[in-house]
C-alpha cells in the first residue's frame, strides 16, 4: 500500500506538471497520472484500507432496496474515496488542452460502477473465488444469473461512448489530441471486453487457475 501511495503521488505530480503541455509525451505522462490515481483506489479497496462500514455478509433472504443499501454500505468509503480522487484530478487537470488524466479516471470509475452494478444484479461468472480472505462477505452481494437488465443497457451506452471516442481520434488533426482520444478509447474497448467476461457462457479464469492453487489446498 505504502509502494502504491508513493506511485500515486507522483501520478498526481505528473498530472500538475503536464497541464499546460500538449507534446505527444505529455499525453502518455498524463494518462499514466491517472492510471496511477485509480491504482490507489483499487488497492486501497482490495488491500482492505479503504472499503465501508460494513464488514459482515447479508443475511439469508435480504432483497431489495434494503440489500443494495446494504451492498453500497461495503464500500461506501471506497465511493467516497474515488470521489474524492475525481475532484483532485480534475483541480489538476482543468488548465490542460485536453484533460486527460481525469477523463482517465472516470472512464475507469464509469466501467467500475457499470462492472458492480452488474454482479449485483446477476452474471453468468462472478469469479467470487477471486475476492481476498478478508472480503469475502462481499460474495453474498454477489449474483449468478444467465443475464440482467442493466447488462444490454450498459454495453450498448459503452460500445456508442467507445465508438465515438475512436470517430473523433480519427478525424483530430492535433497528433497529440488524436492519441490521447485512442487511449480513452482503448480504456473503454478493455472494459466491454470485460463485461462480456462476465456473460460468456463458458468460463475464461482458466489461464490464471494456477494462482488459486494454494487457496484451493487449503480449503480442500
Amino acid at each position: 500500500m505504502l509502494a502504491t501511495t508513493v506511485l500515486s503521488a507522483a501520478g498526481l505530480y505528473a498530472v500538475w506538471w503536464t497541464q499546460d503541455q500538449t507534446s505527444q509525451w505529455a499525453v502518455y505522462v498524463a494518462f499514466a497520472g491517472g492510471l496511477s490515481v485509480w491504482a490507489w483506489q483499487e488497492m486501497s479497496y482490495y488491500l482492505g484500507f479503504v472499503t465501508g462500514p460494513r464488514k459482515k455478509a447479508c443475511e439469508p433472504g435480504c432483497a431489495g432496496w434494503g440489500h443494495f443499501l446494504h451492498a453500497l454500505q461495503t464500500s461506501l468509503y471506497h465511493e467516497l474515496s474515488i470521489l474524492t480522487g475525481a475532484i483532485l484530478l480534475w483541480g489538476l487537470s482543468r488548465e490542460a488542452e485536453f484533460a486527460l488524466a481525469f477523463w482517465t479516471y472516470m472512464t475507469l470509475w464509469a466501467m467500475h460502477e457499470s462492472a458492480r452494478i452488474n454482479v449485483f444484479l446477476g452474471v453468468r461468472h462472478i469469479n467470487a473465488e477471486w475476492l481476498p480472505e478478508h472480503l469475502q462477505y462481499l460474495r453474498s452481494f454477489l449474483r449468478e444469473a444467465p443475464m440482467n437488465p442493466w447488462f444490454p443497457v450498459s454495453v450498448t451506452l459503452a460500445s456508442c461512448a467507445a465508438a465515438w471516442i475512436f470517430y473523433q481520434a480519427w478525424f483530430c488533426q492535433d497528433p497529440a489530441q488524436a492519441s490521447a482520444y485512442y487511449l480513452i478509447g482503448a480504456l473503454a474497448v478493455l472494459a466491454l471486453v470485460e463485461h462480456a467476461f462476465l456473460m460468456l457462457p463458458i468460463p475464461l479464469t482458466a489461464p490464471w487457475a494456477w494462482a488459486l492453487g494454494k487457496r484451493r489446498r487449503q480449503a480442500a
